[in-house]
Formats: C-alpha cells, sequence, structure tokens
C-alpha cells in the first residue's frame, strides 16, 4: 500500500444530494466541495461519483474556469452518502511499478459498523470499476470490513491502525486482534502494523479513525492532535496517545520524528460538540490540503506544523466547518489513486 504522498493519478470525490444526510445545509456542503474541486483541480485530476452526474457537470461547469474543468470527469454513480475515504478502493502496487498490475482492494463498508444505510455506498467502487474509471485488477474483500480512513501507511511496509475501531462491534468479529493483524498484513501486503489505543474524539461516530488524530508523512514523521487545555475532556487520553506515540520505533528501531498538531476550540452544533480536527488533511500533488475552522491561531498554527512535515509542498487551507456537521472533514471526503490507475476514460462525462 503505497503511502498517500505517493505520485498520484486523480482523488475521488463522491457528490452529495438531497436525499443524503447533507439536505438541510445542501447548499452550504456544495459549496464546500466546489471549494475542495477548487483546490484539488489546481494540482492534480479530480473523479466524480455522482447521482445527478448531468446536473452536477452543469455546476460545475458553471463554476470552474477551463483549466480546472478539464481536470474534472463526472460518473453516474448512486450513493448513500459521500465518505469517499471509507467506501473507495484501497490501492495495492505491483514491486515493479506496472500499473496495470495494481490491485483495487474493495473492502465491505458497512457504515461505519452498521450505524448507517451503506448498500449503495459499498457498491460504488463495482460501479466505478464497470464504468471504466480506473486501470487495475478489482479485488473482491466483501469478507472483510475495512474502512480507508482506519488505516495509515508509510509506503515501506507499515500500517498504522487504531484498536478502538478495528476492534469496534459489528466490523469483523468474532476476529481477535491478532487475527485482524494478519488479515492486514495480508491484504495490504504489510510486514508490521502498528496499534494505537488512544484519541477518539468526541462526535466521531466512525469508532475512532486514525486519520482523525495521526497521520503518517515523509521521513518517518508523525503528525498527531495534541491537547494542551486541562479542562478538555480530551485531555487525558490524548496525554496518553501522545506517551504511545513517543513509545512507538520504525521498523530500523528509531524513534519517530513527532510533529503536534494543535486542537481547535470546541465547535457545537445542536449541542453536540463537533469532531473537528486538523489531521483529516489531503496530501495531493504537489500540496497537502488542510481543514479549516474560522480559528485564526489554531489554523495557522496546524498549516505551520503540516508545511514543516511536507517540505517544498504547497499548504492550502480549505473551510471545513459544514463537513463536519456530519462528523468527518477533508480526508473523509477523498481518496486517492496512484499515478496511473484512474484511466478518465469509460462511461464518463467530461466537462469540457
Amino acid at each position: 500500500m503505497p503511502s498517500e504522498w505517493h505520485t498520484q493519478s486523480a482523488v475521488q470525490l463522491t457528490w452529495p444530494h438531497e436525499d443524503t444526510d447533507w439536505r438541510p445545509y445542501l447548499a452550504d456542503i456544495t459549496a464546500t466541495y466546489l471549494c475542495l474541486v477548487r483546490a484539488i483541480a489546481a494540482y492534480e485530476p479530480v473523479i466524480i461519483a455522482a447521482r445527478d452526474a448531468e446536473s452536477v457537470c452543469r455546476l460545475l461547469s458553471s463554476e470552474l474556469d477551463g483549466t480546472l474543468a478539464a481536470r474534472v470527469v463526472v460518473y453516474k454513480c448512486d450513493n448513500d452518502d459521500t465518505w469517499a475515504r471509507d467506501h473507495g478502493f484501497v490501492t495495492l502496487l505491483d514491486s515493479t511499478g506496472d500499473t496495470g498490475k495494481a490491485r483495487l482492494m474493495d473492502f465491505r463498508f458497512n457504515g461505519w459498523g452498521e450505524k448507517f444505510p451503506a448498500d449503495k455506498d459499498n457498491r460504488i467502487n463495482t460501479t466505478l470499476h464497470a464504468l471504466g474509471a480506473f486501470n487495475g485488477e478489482r479485488c473482491d474483500a466483501d469478507d472483510f470490513v475495512l474502512e480507508g480512513g482506519s488505516i495509515e501507511s508509510d509506503g515501506k511496509g507499515t500500517i498504522l491502525t487504531t484498536s478502538q475501531c478495528l476492534l469496534a462491534p459489528h466490523r469483523n468479529q468474532p476476529l481477535t486482534r491478532h487475527d485482524i493483524e494478519r488479515q492486514l498484513k495480508e491484504r495490504l501486503g504489510a510486514d508490521r502494523v502498528l496499534w494505537l489505543d488512544h484519541g477518539t474524539l468526541e462526535g466521531d461516530d466512525t469508532d475512532g479513525h486514525v486519520d482523525t488524530i495521526v497521520r503518517m508523512a515523509p521521513d518517518d514523521t508523525l503528525l498527531y492532535v495534541g491537547c494542551d487545555d486541562e479542562t478538555d475532556s480530551h485531555y487525558a487520553d490524548f496525554a496518553l496517545l501522545e506517551q504511545q506515540l513517543q513509545d512507538l520505533r520504525t521498523a530500523e528501531g528509531k524513534p519517530y520524528r513527532l510533529l503536534r498538531l494543535p486542537m481547535p476550540d470546541a465547535i457545537y452544533a445542536d449541542g453536540e460538540r463537533l469532531p473537528a480536527t486538523y489531521a483529516n488533511f489531503l496530501v495531493v500533488n504537489g500540496a497537502v490540503i488542510v481543514p479549516t475552522y474560522a480559528q485564526e491561531a489554531n489554523d495557522r498554527k496546524a498549516m505551520e506544523v503540516v508545511s514543516a512535515a511536507f517540505n517544498g509542498y504547497d499548504v492550502v487551507g480549505v473551510d471545513s466547518r459544514t463537513i463536519i456537521r456530519q462528523h468527518g472533514s477533508i480526508h473523509c471526503l477523498t481518496m486517492q489513486y496512484p499515478e496511473g490507475v484512474a484511466s478518465f476514460q469509460g462511461q464518463c462525462i467530461r466537462l469540457v
């Protein structure tokens, strides 16, 4: 499994519509999606899966300039929700670099442990592959529940995950932690799995995806969310997370380079704390797209930390206050595909 900073061919988005949970603020999330498309397409192509493909094309054609529009393709595909990170393919690359031999792992997505309807989302990969969106072999892994947001890869054989998610109910019981680790190694071609046991955000309904708290970066770097406010309910658990990260070692037995992201000030909606996090950034070719929350000092600090981890990359902020109302952020909405995997062919609609 390549790292996220491996050269990419495209990023996938799954478009919201009025029959998703975005309905109460569909205009706001659509505006956020347009910002995301602009941010990503400035660096690489965008693949969009959309129930209402023609109307999405009309909207994008009216909102994007010709250069950006030329980098966007839309495929007609029904969906329950929009979290491409969790229903999208997890791509494995052949050691020879032959993208024709890429393995598109189609794991079962079951709504984060059967919390939400997911049958349509679980069929998106099959639909896109049949429409010709991707090169490589689709590998049916429907017998194993795994979401892309629950795993991180350094591209060198190490997978990072959390016990609170992968051992949560209604996923892969009765498999034990040992069983799941063996499955991850075999299915992802990994040498080892590092497990984190702390750091769940309030309002998170994924049972603790790793991409909300700790992210891998080049040169054996880990970016992680820290909490300085002793009155915050997260304080004790995130202190334990920090200690666990300090104890981790690379495959060569060295400590990781640790970079600490701030925790956003608490954001609430309808009396519920939302899982705002700066760890949920997206890496694209030459840039990192970072969630922001209209918190000037925190946003600036987070972007500085990300810049330190990804030397030479542009750092682009996108306001994510609407996204977190459905308990995710930028990384959760997106799935990247390595160079040569996205085909831009088949039954797609091009904007220009």
